[in-house]
């Protein structure tokens, strides 16, 4: 026995990780294969998930449902942290990858004694902006839409 609410989030997870790919390399004229893997992008797999998890269960069993509600608080929660805390994280993170050179840039490249360079920068791409939480959010409302319909 499956279950197939579960199948039908991972998924849309695994769509928007995809499509992450071929959007990039239209942005930016390059393949990035790191695109499948990472946090950040667009559209967002978190996103995509949780939304697709919520539509299964509206459909399959009802908006009225104690399942419906804790797919959607989780959905919530998940794109309100991929919104504000993880994306202003990144957004801290390119702060702290950009101190190295401002120290050697005001010290005329030579840091002294008690600067040392750091050995790898922090993941920057971390968070989404709005539009690619909704791009995600609709993508997952579509899969998930269609996967309590086929699963029927």
């Amino acid at each position: 026995m499956s279950n197939r609410g579960l199948e039908t989030a991972l998924v849309a997870v695994g769509a928007a990780q995809v499509m992450k790919l071929p959007i990039h390399y239209c942005r930016t004229g390059k393949w990035d294969w790191k695109q499948l893997f990472g946090s950040g992008g667009m559209p967002s797999s978190h996103s995509s998930g949780v939304s697709a998890l919520a539509a299964y269960t509206a459909t399959k069993y009802g908006m009225k449902t104690p399942v419906f509600a804790i797919a959607s608080m989780l959905g919530i929660i998940v794109m309100y942290d991929a919104m504000n805390i993880r994306r202003h994280a990144g957004e801290i993170a390119i702060q702290v990858n950009d101190l190295d050179e401002d120290v050697e840039r005001l010290t005329g490249n030579h840091p002294g004694l008690f600067h040392k360079k750091r050995r790898s920068e922090l993941k920057e791409a971390l968070g989404h902006h709005p539009s690619e939480v909704a791009a995600g959010a609709l993508l997952g409302v579509l899969l998930g839409y269609a996967g309590a319909v086929i699963s029927e």
